[in-house]
């Protein structure tokens, strides 16, 4: 059987969702199934995944994409983002989707985009067209999600969390969604546990810093007024427009002795990172039009042996093991951060690095693309 992934993020970007597809395609490869997925013309396809045919043909636009959708014989589509749910009034083949929470809060991309700049002419008055372009991408996009949503044959809901809020929002897709959460790379779980002696304690914190709702920021404030206290080190892997912003805000709360700023690093040199840690922190707040939908990032620290910090909320709160493979605060208040912080470097919070990989290698890929296999079939189709 031959399976199309439509996604907007993929390998070798960065991020939950870029993981989430990547891993479901080579998990799909792994049951013998035909996989091809379709990227944006812009996406970077020189890296190479073993079963995976990578088609860079898609400008995200309904409008343009719906034809060459057309020219490819496959038996099911999968697509990783509610925004592209369209395809599902464009087939008479299977559709099934996978949701996050951000892509239906916030949808993105504006795949209703009536894509103006390709009319003719028209991209000659592009500071005319590109907000016109927008306001009917975003009024069209969630008027096709709509439409389609209920009409494809499953939601796979990457927690409990992300299907509470899904349905609140789309109640019309009551009986077609489903929890199957995520799981955790092989890669990080492949990884050798041994006991951490660091001299001074590891703090370490992997995520785009582009998001304010990571709160990094609130992070390094607590550190600060932990700062004549305790010894640490504090690692940021990640790069984004916040970046700066941050840098600037270690130097004015005098700690670049203790902090730094890594970039984007390779998966391996972030498995060296989460090895060495003593404690992974990414308290992530919960905003109207975005929340952290699961966490695949502390999965892949407790892989590694490392606990992490995280905000009792959304999907965190599944993705880890309260006093199993990490701890959490109830608000991600800059004095609740540095209470944590504070237990945990005083050494009254301890974790076991057999007990976090034990929690994360409860969550499979093979598990998740299971919930997705039965309705690939055609026979299913109504």
């Amino acid at each position: 059987m031959h399976i199309g992934i439509v996604t907007s993020e993929f390998t070798p970007d960065i991020g939950g969702v870029e993981i989430y597809a990547t891993e479901f395609a080579k998990a799909l490869v792994a049951y013998g199934y035909e996989v091809t997925v379709f990227v944006h013309t812009h996406h970077d396809v020189e890296l190479s995944i073993p079963g995976v045919v990578l088609c860079p043909v898609l400008k995200f636009c309904r409008r343009l994409d719906r034809n060459i959708f057309k020219q490819y014989e496959v038996d099911a589509w999968h697509v990783m983002n509610a925004a592209h749910s369209w395809l599902v009034l464009e087939t008479d083949k299977p559709v099934v989707v996978s949701i996050h929470g951000n892509d239906f809060l916030n949808p993105y991309p504006l795949t209703g985009s009536p894509a103006l700049a390709s009319w003719n002419l028209l991209w000659r008055y592009a500071n005319v067209i590109t907000p016109l372009d927008r306001w009917f991408g975003k009024k069209f996009t969630l008027k096709y999600m709509r439409e389609a949503l209920p009409k494809v044959k499953a939601i796979l809901a990457n927690s409990q969390y992300t299907e509470q809020v899904f349905l609140e929002y789309f109640p019309e897709c009551v009986g077609k969604t489903m929890v199957a959460q995520v799981g955790v790379s092989d890669i990080f779980l492949a990884t050798s546990l041994g006991k951490k002696n660091n001299a001074i304690t590891q703090l370490l914190t992997v995520s785009r810093l582009s998001e304010p709702r990571k709160n990094v920021d609130r992070v390094l404030e607590a550190l600060s007024q932990l700062n004549t206290q305790f010894d640490f080190r504090y690692t940021i892997i990640g790069d984004g427009t916040f970046k700066p912003q941050l840098e600037m805000q270690v130097i004015n709360l005098g700690l670049e002795n203790k902090v730094r700023f890594l970039g984007r690093q390779s998966t391996e040199n972030v498995i060296a990172a989460m090895q060495l840690a003593d404690l992974f922190i990414l308290p992530s707040s919960t905003l109207p039009d975005s929340h952290e939908g699961f966490g695949i990032v502390y999965l892949e620290a407790a892989a590694c042996g490392t606990p992490s910090l995280a905000t009792r909320q959304a999907g965190a709160i599944e993705a880890i093991g309260d006093r199993e493979s990490g701890f959490f605060v109830d608000e991600p208040t800059v004095e609740n951060i540095k209470d944590a912080l504070q237990k945990f470097l005083k050494g009254d919070i301890n974790f076991n690095s057999q007990t976090c990989r034990q929690f994360a290698e409860k969550f499979t890929w093979q598990r998740v693309v299971e919930k997705a296999l039965p309705f690939y079939k055609p026979e299913q189709n109504s």
